[in-house]
């Protein structure tokens, strides 16, 4: 379970990515494409391309937890990008 609280960071991947990727390649993404920890207990959260699934990636102290949501019927909406920076409150998560 995701505990969603003020103190939860979540960072967006803003460019859609592979959904074959698991654990291990999220991780790296994390790493490679947003050059953060992908074991400091934020949520990384992933879209595909047609904006009707997303990943959920988080550490919980004791490993990986892999969230994967598809909508049935319509997709998902993204916050506006300003100055390079999508912003999301713990609600909209």
């Amino acid at each position: 379970m995701i505990a969603v609280g003020a103190d939860l960071k979540i960072y967006v991947a803003t460019r859609p990515i592979d959904f074959r990727c698991g654990h291990d390649g999220l991780a790296a993404k994390v790493q490679e494409m947003l050059r953060l920890d992908p074991f400091s207990g934020a949520a990384f959260v992933f879209r595909s391309k047609r904006a009707d699934r997303i990943k959920i990636l988080v550490w919980d102290r004791t490993g990986l937890v892999l969230v994967h949501k598809r909508l049935e019927g319509c997709k998902f909406v993204w916050p506006t990008i300003a100055d390079g920076v999508m912003r999301m409150s713990p609600a909209m998560f």
